[in-house]
């Protein structure tokens, strides 16, 4: 096993040992949060140092990810496009009313 990987699959162990440590007391929320985030960045810093030696993809791909859905990001983006296409220029700016004279600025 290649010193670099070596290094990270430890820094992943660790950070794996200290999140089941936190989750099996009842921690704060601020606590565990960290755990999980040092465990994700473990693993992440594990998959690339193992892309980076041997050219295997990532062992973690089938986990889910975090974020949206794909049929979501594909309902926003058609409401982005409608919208973009429904919109023909610019919209003009409105006038004060006929009856109203209009306010001068104040000088600065």
């Amino acid at each position: 096993m290649s010193n670099k990987i070596d290094k990270a699959l430890k820094e992943l162990t660790k950070a794996l040992e200290k999140h089941a440590r936190a989750a099996g007391s009842k921690p704060s929320l601020k606590k565990s949060q960290r755990a999980t985030a040092r465990v994700q960045a473990a693993a992440s810093h594990y998959a690339e140092v193992v892309n980076a030696k041997s050219g295997l993809p990532n062992p973690f791909t089938d986990m889910i990810e975090p974020g949206l859905e794909d049929s979501t990001i594909a309902s926003l983006e058609a409401e982005r496009d409608a919208i973009a296409k429904s919109i023909t220029g610019p919209i003009p700016a409105q006038r004060p009313a006929k009856d109203e004279a209009p306010q001068k600025q104040p000088a600065l």
